[in-house]
């Protein structure tokens, strides 16, 4: 039987490209979004891929929507935490709305999945947990204290959590992009993007799929043997 993913953030973007993998590989895919209706339907259109709307920074909105993707596909045995977003701004200028949002949605949102789920991976003996860190996480970057505080803290969060499941059948992993080529990106200004280009070694952005790949890696069954681990994609840019 196919095993049922959730890819949080997975409507757009590298949640897109993810959610697309799995189910090329034989998953059932349920992928989560926070807003945008119009994106979410025209995914589903295009790809035939469920799409679940809910609020990962919401405990409560986790257990729900882990209960109706249940309801729908089966049991979740695979949890990809993609979601996230960025308030970038300086300390100086940072209040404390900007530092929680970020936090909540891109740390939290990984507790409140992984929470959502947990119990019924434990009690079936078997679970894949990836979580989607940053390049930003690992190195830091300048105006960004929130969203490097939440990525690294996601790192922290896999090591840990992929103890407790070692001896479950749970495994628990994190992949750390550098910079890809997706909306968000894209967003950047064409001479900061050009600088930011200039110091990735392979010369150019990643793309989405290659992301994707590597989670198609960690969350086989028989990558048993890999947990706590992160996987850094960033074509060079950073060591970890």
């Amino acid at each position: 039987m196919a095993r049922v993913a959730v890819v949080t953030g997975g409507t757009r973007g590298i949640g897109e490209a993810i959610s697309v993998a799995l189910r090329d590989a034989g998953y059932k895919v349920a992928a989560n979004y926070a807003g945008n209706e119009t994106r979410a339907k025209a995914f589903t259109d295009k790809t035939g891929i469920a799409a679940f709307k809910w609020d990962v920074s919401s405990f409560e909105a986790c257990v729900d929507g882990i209960a109706q993707v249940e309801a729908a596909l089966g049991p979740v045995e695979v949890i990809v935490n993609n979601a996230g977003i960025t308030r970038d701004v300086t300390m100086k200028k940072m209040n404390r709305g900007a530092w929680d949002e970020v936090l909540d949605t891109n740390l939290g949102g990984c507790f409140n999945m992984c929470k959502a789920a947990w119990d019924g991976m434990l009690n079936r003996g078997f679970g894949r947990v990836v979580n989607i860190g940053s390049i930003n996480g690992q190195a830091g970057q300048y105006g960004q204290v929130n969203y490097a505080a939440a990525k690294s803290g996601i790192h922290g969060f896999t090591k840990a959590l992929g103890q407790e499941g070692a001896a479950k059948g749970i495994t628990v992993n994190a992949i750390a992009p550098g910079y890809i080529d997706t909306d968000m990106v894209a967003a950047v200004p064409a001479d900061v993007l050009e600088k930011i280009v200039a110091r990735i070694p392979v010369k150019r952005l990643g793309q989405a799929h290659e992301i994707a790949r590597g989670v198609l890696f960690l969350v086989a069954d028989d990558a048993g043997f890999i947990t706590g681990s992160t996987i850094s994609i960033n074509g060079g840019q950073h060591m970890y």
